[in-house]
């Protein structure tokens, strides 16, 4: 064989791999019903389409081509092995019984991935499970990829991963989308799951960095995914908020890596693609009237978009908004947010108070960004003093660097 066209090949399953390996991953498991036997028979099919392609050319679906090489290699496996496991002899039947060209269809494909999302994610499953598990079997990030960017130890995510795999098996999780009754309860899990990775992209919660892109496109890539298999008001809600947000990226730090504020972002880095894709999809999700807090955020973030300069933000609508999501979905977090957009909307004293209201509660005393809103409203109003104990109180419980350098500016600001 010609070494130009082995190399040529290896490219196409290279490309196959990165465009279609999650899907054919999907469909694998829903046919083998084993997480780590349908990985085993991804690659042993990923290896023969090296081999087989160079000799016979590309097939025209490649997808459901390394569908049914992938099951041939199960089922070969299954039974080398079935002197060791009674059960696999019976499995690899079924297998061979089910292989059918119905496997195969482009929508089923499609419905494996919603199947592997849910399993993924669900309610049996801790909340970091789900996230290891869904990084690493629907998004494909190498074990050490996910412990990179949540400061833990590749072992930690790989006990998690193997945790959720064998809890699957065992409480006999079904690999299924949810039925019309359970599907509200199970999306928000999933959306959530979705959610959380963005944010630790967004804003990572400790270490040198204020941001982790690749995790960030990563939730972007999910949202665009299910919003394609299972177009929800609050799916497309939640994918308008992540552009929205990732739309400010280039702006929101220096060349150094120091944070910059909202207010004080060169707009002109922000990417209009994004916020014209998200408006778009949060018109949709308000067209619904079936819309939630997702979309509810995204539409305060479509306030901020639009916005030519940071004097131009019509705080009167964030206010309106953030009054809708405090009644769909009240908490600390969300009064804290709404009492800043007060204060930008009737002056900082207005926006202390309602601070004060919040810390006198109990709530947020241990929230970096409750005592740093603080201290800007009183460093607004002139109270030096107590700006400077509020700055310091939060300094005191950041974890992120660009944060803690930009509390530290301030403090010396001050004087």
């Amino acid at each position: 064989m010609e070494e130009s066209t082995r190399e040529s090949v290896r490219q196409v399953v290279e490309g196959v791999y990165r465009a279609e390996s999650r899907r054919v991953l999907a469909t694998l498991i829903r046919l083998i019903g084993d997480f780590d036997r349908a990985e085993e028979a991804l690659h042993e099919a990923f290896a023969t389409a090296m081999e087989q392609w160079s000799r016979e050319g590309v097939p025209a679906n490649p997808r459901a081509w390394l569908v049914s090489t992938g099951r041939f290699k199960a089922i070969d496996a299954m039974r080398r092995r079935e002197r060791l496991d009674a059960s696999l002899p019976d499995l690899a039947r079924r297998l061979d019984e089910g292989a059918g060209s119905a496997a195969f269809r482009d929508e089923e494909l499609e419905d494996d991935q919603l199947r592997l999302i849910f399993t993924c994610c669900h309610p049996a499953l801790s909340p970091s499970t789900q996230v290891a598990l869904t990084l690493r079997e629907v998004c494909g990030l190498a074990t050490e990829e996910i412990a990179s960017a949540f400061l833990s130890a590749p072992s930690t995510i790989a006990q998690r991963i193997v945790r959720g795999k064998a809890k699957i098996r065992d409480a006999r999780i079904p690999y299924q989308i949810p039925s019309l009754s359970d599907l509200p309860e199970r999306l928000d899990s999933v959306l959530a799951v979705i959610y959380l990775v963005f944010n630790e992209g967004y804003s990572a919660s400790s270490g040198g960095s204020l941001t982790r892109p690749d995790l960030s496109e990563e939730a972007i890539r999910l949202g665009r995914l299910l919003v394609g298999l299972l177009p929800d008001p609050e799916t497309i809600g939640l994918l308008a908020l992540m552009l929205f947000q990732e739309s400010r990226r280039a702006a929101r730090t220096s060349p150094e890596g120091d944070l910059i504020l909202l207010e004080d972002q060169d707009r002109s880095l922000w990417e209009r693609g994004k916020i014209r894709e998200g408006r778009a999809l949060v018109e949709q999700a308000i067209a619904s009237q079936r819309f939630g807090v997702y979309t509810i955020q995204a539409a305060i973030a479509a306030v901020h978009a639009e916005a030519e300069t940071a004097s131009a933000t019509s705080w009167a609508t964030m206010v309106a908004w953030y009054d809708m999501l405090e009644r769909a979905a009240p908490s600390p977090v969300v009064a804290l947010n709404r009492a800043v957009a007060v204060a930008m909307r009737d002056g900082p004293l207005a926006g202390l108070e309602l601070i004060d209201a919040i810390l006198n509660e109990g709530q947020l005393t241990e929230y970096h960004l409750a005592h740093a809103a603080r201290a800007d409203m009183c460093r607004r109003l002139g109270q030096t003093i107590e700006a400077r104990e509020s700055y310091q109180k939060a300094l005191a419980l950041a974890r992120q660097e660009p944060e803690r350098r930009f509390l530290e500016r301030r403090l010396r600001e001050l004087g």
